[in-house]
């Protein structure tokens, strides 16, 4: 299964999504988008795929969010895309692309939507919650 995540690895959640990809068997192609911002078509494609809204993918923890005015709702595609480029910090994570879907993975748990499903292995994130129980199913 090819699987790709748009990914921050000084974000606990993006660790423990890309773990969890991993830990299903799967090395995932590994987009570090602080370094490779993905392009405006790029943006916009994933969030066709996922058909949500562009300002639905935008981060306003620990980024300039409030200082640009993203909030205000009369702010086009264009704009906030605009503000994307300049700050790519501002597009939440982590994104992940399979053949099964594209999803904004937060919990990281919901990353197992995107993957095989069979033969589910404990998991145990970062922080000691279970996410998938000695019996091999999903803690919801």
């Amino acid at each position: 299964m090819d699987v790709v995540i748009y990914h921050n690895p000084a974000c606990g959640t993006s660790r423990n999504t890309l773990a969890l990809i991993r830990h299903v068997g799967i090395e995932p192609h590994v987009v570090e988008y602080l370094k490779t911002p993905p392009s405006r078509a790029m943006i916009l494609g994933l969030v066709k795929r996922m058909d949500v809204p562009l300002r639905s993918l935008l981060r306003e923890k620990g980024t300039p969010f409030v200082e640009l005015g993203l909030g205000d709702p009369d702010l086009t595609d264009d704009q906030l895309l605009g503000a994307v480029e300049a700050h790519p910090l501002l597009l939440n994570r982590p994104i992940v692309v399979s053949p099964l879907g594209v999803k904004l993975c937060r919990p990281s748990e919901a990353v197992l939507d995107l993957l095989p499903s069979e033969d589910l292995k404990p998991f145990t994130k970062e922080d000691g919650e279970v996410v998938i129980d000695a019996e091999g199913r999903r803690v919801r």
